[in-house]
């Protein structure tokens, strides 16, 4: 069976970090580069953990591409995700300085060059803001056609929000550019926090990886650790939930998700709900439906999915 090619748009942060993990621990999917964007923490260090993750699984054959520093229109959050994913953006996890060094084309050139070579045979994950794509979007027409498909990570339709009481971070980091994309054309399919949640990695699912002595299994434990902090702290509970890794079950177990196609779209009012990712469940609008919105998964067969892929990557790589 044919391999779903990628690219990954993505602003490493830890959950980023373990979706990378996946995907190249995933025979179904080719990861063939990465490009970076602001959002987690900043440009600098989402570069570097990028590169730093490309060298530590091995896969320093996979280019990556320096993108958007800032969003489009608003100031980032400050702070940024910092107390969520460490000072560092990995945790408690300390990879060495990477040799590999970013290519030279910025990421929205990169996007766009990759995609117009090779018209409706890529797929684009993006599970950062939504900055690069946008950007893509506008300086190069052509390049929403020649997208496959875009799975993104974002947004919250039934869920509330994880940054502000009504919108989740990626969309709310950058809402004009989510509204580009959203309005461009090409096939999405969201995965908002309304699945998300209900992927949740405990601690005793960390133990259970680390019974094999690995630097894999050790890097997943400490790249989650102050993850899992914020989420005892704030939200009483011993683990965190897989927001980015559960993209990669568009093309690894789509069975386990309950897909629905609505028109979704985000608010960029400036008010009290911008950032908010809603859906015309009752067709008030009018309008077709523009993507395909996770609403639901079996959040514990996804887990246990991951820990063995994980598990046997860990092991092929000691």
């Amino acid at each position: 069976m044919p391999k779903t090619r990628i690219i990954l748009d993505t602003d490493p942060g830890a959950d980023d970090a373990l979706a990378i993990l996946l995907m190249l621990a995933s025979p179904e999917i080719q990861l063939e580069a990465i490009t970076t964007v602001h959002g987690n923490v900043t440009i600098d260090k989402t570069t570097r953990n990028a590169l730093a993750l490309l060298e530590f699984l091995d896969a320093k054959n996979i280019p990556a591409a320096q993108g958007c520093s800032l969003p489009l229109v608003k100031p980032p959050h400050q702070p940024k995700g910092e107390m969520v994913h460490g000072s560092s953006g990995m945790g408690r996890a300390n990879l060495p300085e990477p040799t590999l060094k970013p290519i030279e084309t910025h990421a929205v050139d990169h996007l766009i060059e990759r995609f117009l070579a090779e018209p409706k045979e890529l797929t684009l994950f993006a599970i950062g803001p939504l900055t690069n794509v946008a950007l893509a979007i506008r300086k190069e027409p052509k390049f929403a056609q020649a997208v496959k498909e875009l799975v993104i990570m974002g947004g919250a339709i039934r869920s509330g929000g994880n940054v502000t009481p009504l919108a989740e971070f990626n969309i709310s980091e950058d809402p004009h550019a989510a509204h580009i994309v959203f309005n461009s054309g090409i096939p999405i399919t969201l995965i908002p926090l309304d699945a998300t949640y209900k992927c949740l990695l405990t601690s005793a699912d960390i133990e259970r990886l680390n019974k094999i002595d690995s630097p894999i299994a050790r890097f997943v434990r400490d790249v989650t650790a102050d993850y899992m902090a914020f989420y005892l702290k704030y939200e009483g509970f011993a683990g965190c939930a897989l927001h980015d890794p559960l993209t990669a079950a568009t093309v690894i177990a789509p069975e386990l998700l309950s897909i629905e196609q609505h028109y979704v779209n985000v608010d960029i009012s400036g008010g009290v709900s911008t950032g908010k990712t809603y859906a015309d469940f009752m067709k008030a609008a009018k309008k077709p439906a523009n993507m395909k919105v996770a609403l639901d998964v079996k959040g514990r067969e996804f887990v246990d999915m991951f820990l063995r892929r994980v598990t046997t990557f860990a092991k092929q790589h000691t």
